[in-house]
């Protein structure tokens, strides 16, 4: 049966009302069993008149838990359909019997489901529910229909049922159950559950028989086949019999029963509904509340796909949760609705045990935000604010607990939690003080929310705080403070704590020996920092700058040495006395040498170090100091910036292009003559440059060619990120310069990735768009290249010219008028 929420559920009933009268149809004309089929007839008739007011109740039909209930109850007629279809004659009275009564099942799930329909309907349902459940096919009437039956095999097999069964009587019947193999033991079970059904025994017969422990027993060690019989026997004795349920309350039967919780499906739901049966003592319920991985089943039962089972499940459970232990338990297999019940109508006891058992919990993030959809925080955050000293410190454990899910954040805020925890931590209450520390964390995940600009004066309080607070505190309030900067629309923000000389408070935490402290600092400062640019010179000094390199060199964190060194980038790049600096501390080797050692796996933390990294080598690389790039040459950068352009991320690509850019710059006057008089000895034929025309060479040019780079920046425009492509497009236009454009052309050509830079003209930003026309007007001054890269670059030079920006038109004009699709005076842009 399809799923049927893809269909309009009248269309459904509809296929349910045919399926119903096709079984009849089926049943009526079967030539197997037709007397067993005739009962079974009249109670599946009773289904089209339910069925039909149903279909008329649209509404109804709107609910989830009815649409399905009707699933199962059409699942259960497919079985049917199959059952009469395929009938196994030897154990059809026993097949038809349990269709009846999982028909039952699936009908109650319709009357469970169904809670705004009138009483009277209800009723009917009820009155069906009552009669399939309490069926019973006993043999005397299949007996008496095989003397009328025209199908010998059929007689055949009954009589030799018969016969089987004449030799057991009730004196000896709990014996065979009792020490019986296989073949003797299912006889013996049939037996049992004729006397049970014909009601040729009593309580009495079954009492001094002691049947029901022999049931279990045999519970213990039965095939499937027979324990899924002994269960419903069970449950047919435990029906409206407490003298029977009293005795199936030992808590060793109990647990067998559990046993069978994780077995196959029907033996797994007959052994729930039977525990739910039970469950009626209140013996019963403390008893399975104690066996060990009772509620983990149940809770697993809960979850499962079988509706029926869950149903029951779900019950029982809800009426063991009235345990506050069991309760504790279901929480801990991830079933928290009671739990968070009693955070909002326990006891403050209870409600105080609950909060700090969720406080102790390892939760897993799906566990978080099941606790956050099931309503947790706002009884938690009642309970803080609200409560007597104990109540606020387990809530505020709990709700740390609960904040480390972002999803839970949110939640949080509009509980309005902000306000007391600030408040609590100005507090100088002695009482109180044990409350601050999971106040400060709770804070630090709170941070993380851009919604916590809202409050504006926030990260001023938090400041004021830093120097009153313990080392813990600290560190939670660093962490916040450089949450709330990070956020994109914190600007405003940041400017008032840099106005509020949060710099000069920061700055003496960079000497802190806990290293929590100083690096929660330390990316507060760095976050900071990125605003300030030549603020930062007026701000930082010398023993600053070395305390940032000691970190650096010292440090075992690759994110703190991500943070200082990128620190150190915001300095700005025309303050020469802090490259003087840095060069006299050997800031150029260490990091080489830093970023030659790490690791191949990336991390976010060697990622955010490359990125630094990178940035601060932009001020190394600057090309109005032809002395101090040589210098970075000697030092081993360009290597490094070459490793970057391959396995950096975006950022590090795009300033590791930016550097790579910059020494180019100087490589044409930095190349050695084809016939130059200086060489000691003739340079090889390897050192010539056929873009510079010239002997190039790494460390003393800075040649692109010879670093190797040139494939690996083309190879960045062929890929998917987009960043870098200015930056990238820069560097290869210094190969194209006036003198050497012609050669540049050539090689570029000759690397086959041509293509690659007209990519940009599709993808690019206006400025990448800009630098990729610039050096496609150069290429395309060559016709061998026009002829072959020509076609390709038309359609998007055209489009371009219509949609683009207008600032790119002239260069456009003169890219097509090489390509002699317009002539180079032409007034068409």
């Amino acid at each position: 049966m399809e799923n049927i929420e893809e269909r309009r559920f009248s269309e459904v009933l509809s296929e349910l009302i045919a399926s119903a009268q096709e079984i009849t149809s089926l049943a009526q004309s079967s030539e197997t069993g037709r007397q067993v089929f005739s009962e079974f007839v009249i109670l599946v008739d009773k289904f089209v008149p339910i069925l039909n007011d149903l279909r008329a109740n649209i509404k109804i039909m709107e609910h989830p838990p009815v649409q399905k209930a009707v699933e199962s109850l059409g699942k259960e007629f497919n079985r049917a359909k199959a059952m009469i279809t395929n009938p196994n004659s030897k154990t059809l009275l026993k097949q038809v019997e349990d269709m009846v009564h999982d028909l039952g099942r699936s009908l109650g799930l319709v009357l469970f489901a169904s809670l705004e329909v009138s009483t009277d309907f209800k009723d009917k349902i009820g009155a069906l529910h009552r009669d399939l459940m309490n069926a019973k096919f006993d043999l005397s009437s299949v007996a008496s229909s095989s003397r009328h039956s025209e199908i010998v095999s059929e007689v055949e097999v009954e009589d030799e049922i018969q016969e089987e069964k004449v030799s057991l009587g009730t004196d000896d019947v709990v014996l065979k159950l009792r020490y019986a193999n296989d073949e003797v033991l299912r006889l013996a079970l049939s037996f049992l559950s004729e006397l049970i059904g014909s009601k040729k025994v009593g309580n009495d017969w079954i009492e001094d028989e002691g049947v029901i422990p022999v049931l279990f027993n045999r519970l213990i060690s039965g095939k499937p086949e027979y324990r899924l019989t002994i269960i419903h026997l069970l449950r047919i004795l435990a029906l409206d019999n407490t003298g029977n349920k009293d005795k199936m309350a030992d808590v060793g039967f109990l647990s067998t029963l559990v046993k069978s919780l994780i077995r196959e499906e029907e033996e797994r739901r007959e052994a729930v509904g039977l525990l739910l049966d039970l469950s009626e003592l209140s013996d019963v319920r403390r008893r399975i509340g104690r066996i060990q991985g009772c509620i983990v089943m149940l809770v697993a039962l809960l979850n499962g796909d079988d509706l029926i089972a869950s149903h029951d499940a779900g019950k029982l459970l809800n009426l063991l949760s009235s345990n506050t232990q069991n309760a504790l338990h279901m929480a801990e297999a991830g079933y928290f609705k009671p739990l968070v019940q009693y955070l909002k109508e326990g006891s403050d006891m209870t409600k105080i045990l609950m909060a700090t058992a969720l406080s102790r919990m390892e939760l897993t993030d799906q566990s978080r935000a099941s606790l956050g959809v099931d309503g947790a925080i706002e009884p938690l955050v009642r309970m803080f604010t609200a409560g007597k000293l104990e109540a606020k410190l387990s809530s505020l454990n709990a709700l740390q607990n609960l904040s480390s899910l972002a999803e839970n954040v949110p939640r949080l805020i509009r509980s309005g939690i902000l306000a007391p925890l600030l408040q609590l931590l100005f507090s100088v209450t002695s009482v109180l003080m044990t409350l601050r520390e999971p106040a400060s964390a709770i804070l630090a995940r709170i941070a993380e929310s851009e919604s916590i600009l809202i409050n504006q004066d926030v990260a001023q309080q938090m400041l004021s705080l830093l120097n009153l607070s313990s080392p813990v505190i600290q560190i939670h309030l660093l962490q916040a403070l450089n949450s709330i900067a990070s956020h994109a629309s914190a600007s405003r923000v940041r400017r008032k704590m840099k106005e509020n000389g949060a710099m000069q408070l920061l700055l003496p935490f960079l000497m802190e020996t806990n290293f929590k402290i100083r690096s929660s600092a330390l990316n507060l400062l760095y976050t900071l920092s990125k605003d300030l640019s030549q603020e930062l010179s007026e701000q930082l000094g010398e023993t600053h700058i070395t305390i940032l390199i000691d970190i650096i060199s010292s440090s075992t964190s690759e994110s703190e040495k991500a943070a200082a060194v990128g620190m150190l980038s915001n300095f700005p790049i025309s303050d020469k006395k802090v490259t003087e600096i840095l060069k006299r501390e050997n800031f150029l080797p260490l990091i080489v040498s830093i970023m030659t050692s790490i690791p191949a796996i990336t991390t976010l933390e060697t990622r955010q170090l490359e990125e630094s990294v990178a940035g601060v080598l932009i001020r190394f690389t600057s090309p109005s100091d032809k002395k101090l790039q040589l210098y970075s040459a000697e030092q081993g950068v360009i290597p490094l910036l070459v490793k970057l352009l391959s396995s950096g991320s975006s950022i590090a690509k795009c300033r590791a292009a930016t550097s790579l850019a910059q020494l180019s710059q100087n490589s044409l006057s930095l190349r050695k003559s084809k016939t130059s008089r200086w060489f000691c000895a003739p340079p090889s034929a390897i050192a010539f440059c056929e873009v510079h025309d010239g002997h190039c060479f790494v460390k003393s040019t800075l040649c692109l060619v010879k670093a190797g780079a040139v494939s690996l920046l083309l190879k960045i425009l062929e890929g998917k990120e987009r960043e870098a492509d200015e930056a990238v497009l820069g560097a290869l236009a210094t190969l194209l310069r006036d003198e050497i454009w012609e050669n540049g052309s050539n090689y570029l050509a000759k690397t086959s990735q041509v293509q690659a830079i007209i990519k940009v003209l599709e993808s690019g930003n206006t400025k990448a768009q800009e630098k990729a026309l610039w050096i496609l007007e150069r290429i395309f001054r060559i016709e061998e290249h026009r002829l072959k890269y020509g076609e390709s670059a038309q359609v998007l030079l055209i489009d371009l010219a219509q949609h683009g920006d207008s600032r790119l038109k002239p260069t456009i004009a003169k890219v097509l008028a090489h390509l002699e699709l317009l002539q180079f005076q032409s007034s068409y842009f």
